[in-house]
């Protein structure tokens, strides 16, 4: 199996992970931003209404995945994009005077990403705007069952040392960013996805938290390994009225840099 970031497979529940976007661009108060950038920007869907709601600015995407870029280059020629890991562009690629940096469901990605927010508000003009927006439902089953069946044999022989996406509560990032001087406003939300189609959560998290296993496991344990996390899954989100319902804790920060 591959690891690589499949667009089309991400943009299945396209509305369902762009709207804590727009509910995360909706606080920031910016009014003429020059600069915009979404970093971890994807398949470039949800860069397109950074251009949408600020359309005098130069609106630039990032994102470490080739594919996510080639997808977000064929259809958003109103912006420009870049293949760059995360932690580089903040240490030594990012531009300086970024009126509006935004992250969307990216920063989970990175491990001890608190220690990168100093260098990420770096980047920030002064006035300027930082907001993001992270998973918070690692203790959910979609998460759980995933990683106790990961560790059982056989499987646990190749998935010993995947990386998880990880993010920490509200309170965390505002104690942060305020100790970098910054004036911010945290929350969360839970969302009570309603899917459908035969196995709903097991193709949510295929497109991200899923890939990791998927790509350390032998192509012949895949097949058996998916249809046991397929049945563990339907036990725990069980159809109801045609539906699954699908919580989903999200983390948001919008913070503003002084003048």
């Amino acid at each position: 199996m591959s690891e690589a970031w499949d667009p089309d497979r991400y943009l299945a529940y396209a509305d369902e992970r762009g709207r804590p976007f727009v509910e995360l661009i909706a606080r920031i108060a910016a009014v003429e931003p020059a600069t915009v950038v979404d970093l971890g920007c994807g398949p470039g869907n949800l860069t397109a209404l950074l251009a949408t709601r600020w359309p005098g600015a130069r609106v630039h995407g990032v994102d470490s995945s080739a594919a996510m870029i080639a997808k977000a280059r064929a259809g958003r020629p109103e912006a420009s994009f870049e293949i760059a890991d995360l932690r580089d562009w903040a240490s030594s690629a990012a531009p300086a005077g970024i009126d509006v940096l935004v992250s969307n469901a990216a920063l989970q990605w990175v491990p001890g990403h608190l220690e990168l927010l100093p260098a990420l508000v770096r980047t920030v003009a002064p006035g300027g705007w930082f907001a993001f927006q992270v998973p918070g439902n690692f203790a959910e089953p979609s998460h759980v069952l995933r990683a106790e069946l990961a560790a059982e044999p056989p499987y646990d022989a190749y998935t010993g040392d995947l990386a998880a996406p990880a993010s920490h509560d509200p309170v965390v990032y505002l104690d942060a960013l305020r100790a970098l001087g910054l004036e911010v406003d945290a929350w969360e939300t839970t969302y009570l996805h309603q899917l459908t189609g035969e196995d709903p959560v097991f193709d949510w998290i295929s497109g991200t938290s899923l890939r990791p296993t998927a790509a350390a496991l032998p192509d012949e344990l895949w097949p058996q390994f998916s249809a046991e996390l397929r049945r563990r899954l339907a036990a725990a989100y069980p159809v109801r009225a045609g539906r699954v319902t699908l919580p989903f804790r999200r983390i948001f920060v919008v913070a503003r840099r002084p003048a």
